[in-house]
């Protein structure tokens, strides 16, 4: 894939580098959600039509996850959780596959991480054209940094969720059923994060390497890219529902009260 700007700075005598390409998409799956939502709330209707309909089955669908893993009285505050959740990572799942939009630059911009195009000598000694080609539009989720942040906070405030609704019961858990299992529960907390975070990262990523490698394909790649891009949106919405469904697990085990 090419690679993409990244912005540079100084905190603290320590580099930060944060990815101009994944924060504008971000931002902009972040506007797509809140304009659905404002635009399916604007006229409500008795009989939904258009947009009302179509969020209104999303809302029933995500409702439908939270209920068949809390009980009716607690997962009703999950209820908004779960629809935006569910609708952030579908649209963001999706992104990379409407287009493309890459850049090559002449001039060097360093506070973007940009360098210029330009030669270079390869291992026989001749002159080869260097290209720096720089992506600005592509699935926040085909960063692992975006799937693996949104993992580490769902896990942050399932553990909140348990530690406030029962102390005791929270930290007993971790010596149950016998006390010598509270390593093999530290690592499962661990390994719970990562696994839920690279699952997703994972899927969108080969999913834009494969469509990149067809699109240079020409002509003779035409049709498996048209019918992979469409197995694509598939992927991407079962890959929303169950990063959505392990979100809510996740938090449910935590308010459980035989946890």
């Amino acid at each position: 894939m090419e690679k993409t700007p990244k912005l540079v700075f100084d905190l603290m005598g320590l580099q930060v580098k944060l990815d101009v390409t994944v924060m504008i998409t971000t931002t902009i799956c972040c506007i797509l959600v809140f304009l659905i939502a404002m635009l399916a709330t604007r006229r409500l209707a008795m009989v939904p039509t258009g947009m009302q309909n179509f969020v209104e089955m999303i809302i029933e669908f995500t409702q439908g996850i939270v209920r068949s893993n809390m009980d009716a009285k607690t997962s009703e505050r999950f209820y908004g959780f779960a629809f935006t959740l569910f609708l952030f990572i579908f649209i963001a799942n999706q992104m990379g596959l409407m287009f493309n939009v890459v850049t090559e630059h002449h001039e060097p911009i360093p506070f973007l991480g940009i360098e210029a195009a330009g030669e270079h000598h390869g291992e026989a000694g001749k002159e080869a054209e260097h290209h720096n080609a720089y992506a600005w539009w592509k699935s926040p989720t085909a960063d692992i940094n975006v799937p693996i942040a949104m993992a580490l906070a769902i896990t942050i405030v399932a553990h909140f969720l348990g530690i406030r609704k029962s102390p005791k019961k929270y930290a007993s858990h971790y010596f149950q059923p016998f006390s010598w299992m509270f390593p093999l529960h530290i690592i499962d907390e661990v390994a719970k994060p990562v696994t839920h975070g690279l699952r997703l990262w994972a899927n969108i990523f080969a999913g834009e390497i494969l469509i990149i490698v067809l699109l240079k394909g020409g002509f003779l790649t035409g049709a498996p890219l048209i019918v992979w891009l469409a197995y694509s949106v598939f992927v991407g919405t079962v890959q929303a529902y169950v990063f959505t469904v392990l979100a809510i697990v996740y938090m449910s085990q935590k308010l459980a009260d035989d946890h």
